[in-house]
């Protein structure tokens, strides 16, 4: 047993070498006139260091290391295979502490959590659950419903709002947390292929030099295919057991339908802040939930102003979203994510295939469309100005690669919340994005150009 402890840091030792080695040697690992090798071989300079990175973090993860200190590791194995210069992890750091986006995001998460505790305790959610289920006939179609209207929010980490309401809404139902999990971070993101206020999509159309109006309308037929597909997987097969009908009083009935109205109420005015006053969410939020303390007052539901303060302070989410911060501005400040681009255009597959992989790639290290979008665009546009094809390609991978990874807030506060096995969440995720991009891509290659 010591022998295989003595040998394993040996092992981690030769491979960081090898990497570093295969990275900075001249031409990647030999000079060649051949442009397809040299393709290959710059291509593979980078991916290699980055293929073991990601196998670095699902190791971690298996061992049930929280999904933030996993993330670091690997950007630390990225970081060392690059430069391994300690002035850029510094650097990294600094930046990390000083971009007003950290902020915004851990206070969005922070006051949300507060909201979530407000709505609870108050009872509120509750009798929102209730009055829901009075107005429509199933709660499978609630299960579905609620999630995607509250993803319409455009707040990173929202699916924390979401997850209690789906929790509710799950009660008699067979589902194991992961199934809980994965629904709600599923129906979430439907509308990020048609939303016009997702800034992923604001940013695309302008840097593609793409119509706003035309780029939804050439997109906005993969929601309707998400909800398609999330119903078939996630929804169809649940069994609803036969409820009989409860008799509720009109008092009852006019208190849950307040709950309804309150319950909704901090969603519409977020959403009201932030589109047409050009408030961030964080400041929404902030707003929204100091004034809807006075508010539930007013109404008789009373909650602890010390109650929600202090338990809306989950550290261990909040450093996990910080982790995941540094690793995607280490991959930033090192220079990984140019180079990833770099390989993909020089290698010799065709057009669309380089925009997916790269718009794939991106998605799932950075898990937020604004990070696809931003590096992958400038491509699109610098192939084609105002191609719908190329920046649907691009928008549709990149979505999916967010998805699929521990860097996408939402992911990882819904996985928190519902105490989820992390692999557990992401298998009906991952079949479902293979089953949307096929769908896609189909439908890409049979009409591209026309």
């Amino acid at each position: 047993m010591t022998g295989e402890k003595s040998r394993a840091p040996k092992f981690f030792r030769r491979l960081f070498v090898a990497m570093k080695t295969f990275v900075h040697f001249p031409g990647g690992l030999c000079y060649t006139t051949n442009n397809f090798l040299q393709g290959v071989v710059f291509g593979m300079g980078i991916l290699l260091p980055l293929a073991a990175a990601f196998l670095l973090i699902v190791l971690l993860l298996r061992k049930h290391v929280p999904i933030g200190p996993c993330m670091l590791a690997g950007g630390l194995l990225l970081w060392f295979a690059k430069s391994g210069e300690v002035s850029a992890l510094m650097v990294a750091m600094r930046e990390t502490l000083s971009l007003p986006r950290t902020y915004d995001i851990l206070l969005a998460l922070y006051f949300v959590m507060c909201l979530e505790i407000e709505l609870r305790m108050s009872g509120t959610l509750s009798g929102m659950v209730k009055a829901l289920r009075r107005f429509f006939s199933g709660a499978k179609a609630l299960l579905a419903l609620m999630p995607a209207f509250l993803g319409l929010l455009p707040s990173l980490g929202g699916a924390r709002f979401s997850a209690p309401i789906v929790d509710e809404l799950s009660e008699g139902l067979s589902m194991t947390p992961e199934h809980k999990a994965a629904v709600n971070f599923w129906f979430r993101h439907i509308f990020e292929f048609s939303s016009p206020i997702i800034p992923g999509m604001i940013m695309a159309c302008n840097i593609a030099g793409v119509p706003f109006s035309e780029f939804l309308r050439h997109l906005s037929w993969l929601t309707i295919l998400a909800f398609s597909v999330g119903w078939f997987l996630l929804v169809r097969p649940l069994r609803p057991p036969a409820e009989p009908k409860a008799q509720e009083d009109g008092t009852q009935k006019k208190r849950e339908t307040v709950d309804l109205v309150l319950a909704l109420s901090p969603v519409v005015s977020t959403f009201l802040l932030v589109v047409f006053l050009d408030m961030n969410a964080s400041l929404a939020m902030g707003a929204v939930t100091f004034l809807l303390f006075f508010v539930l007052r007013a109404t008789s539901r009373y909650v602890g102003v010390r109650d929600t303060v202090v338990g809306a302070l989950d550290l261990k989410m909040l450093s996990n979203v910080l982790c995941i911060l540094y690793f995607i501005q280490i991959l930033t400040v090192t220079g990984i994510l140019p180079e990833i681009v770099a390989a993909f255009q020089a290698s010799p597959l065709p057009v669309p295939a380089i925009i997916a992989c790269v718009s794939f790639v991106i998605g799932v290290l950075t898990g937020m469309s604004q990070g696809h979008v931003a590096i992958v665009m400038p491509i699109v546009a610098a192939m084609g100005t105002g191609n719908l094809d190329l920046a649907g390609v691009a928008m549709a991978f990149g979505v999916a690669g967010q998805m699929l990874t521990p860097t996408h807030m939402c992911l990882v506060v819904t996985v928190d919340y519902f105490k989820a096995n992390f692999f557990g969440t992401l298998k009906p995720i991952l079949l479902g994005e293979i089953l949307l991009l096929t769908i896609f891509s189909a439908y890409t290659w049979l009409t591209m150009g026309r």
